[in-house]
């Protein structure tokens, strides 16, 4: 049986994520933490291709129940 404790591999990036953020937000002015909120993930979706594009967009409105 699982521990109440474990977290899930998702839930552990999650919190990664958040604690980065809290971290810039501290060291940096705001403004600079928000652009590498936003830019990180633009950049990673300006790396994939057009095929892998189109399936993250298929997969998205499909969560999303369109």
């Amino acid at each position: 049986m699982k521990e109440a404790t474990d977290m899930s591999k998702k839930a552990k990036i999650a919190a990664g994520g958040v604690a980065a953020g809290l971290i810039l937000l501290i060291w940096l002015p705001w403004w600079v933490a928000f652009l590498i909120v936003l830019g990180v993930p633009a950049a990673a979706y300006l790396t994939l291709d057009s095929g892998q594009r189109r399936r993250l967009r298929r997969v998205t409105r499909k969560e999303l129940g369109r």
